[in-house]
């Protein structure tokens, strides 16, 4: 079989490795997703119980899982933006801008005239 070479010719026939690391996190955003999800659907028999039966327990029950279930997804969110910075599609984050020299002249170069 003939070697195609030129410029549309692909790639020299490195093979994509699979990254641990991606992996890991891709566990980690789906663990978060199942649990936010089992945790709303408590929350809401929860509240279905509380509203019903009056009962104190399940409205503190309703307020635990409804937090866990905002925590949950903020932590599927925050391993999500991991992922797309280990695949380069999110930059890193600018560094500050240093702040401004209060003695300077105020202006720029066109003040200064």
């Amino acid at each position: 079989m003939a070697r195609v070479t030129g410029r549309r010719a692909g790639s020299s026939g490195r093979r994509p490795r699979l990254r641990l690391d991606l992996l890991g996190l891709a566990a980690g955003v789906t663990l978060a997703i199942v649990a936010w999800g089992y945790l709303v659907l408590a929350a809401i028999d929860f509240g279905a119980t509380a509203r019903h039966d009056g009962k104190a327990s399940a409205w503190l029950f309703l307020a635990v899982a409804a937090l866990g279930a905002v925590l949950c997804l903020f932590l599927a969110f925050m391993l999500a933006v991991r992922i797309a910075r280990a695949l380069g599609l999110v930059g890193e984050p600018a560094p500050p801008r240093p702040k401004r020299d209060p003695n300077a002249p105020k202006g720029g170069k066109r003040a200064a005239r």
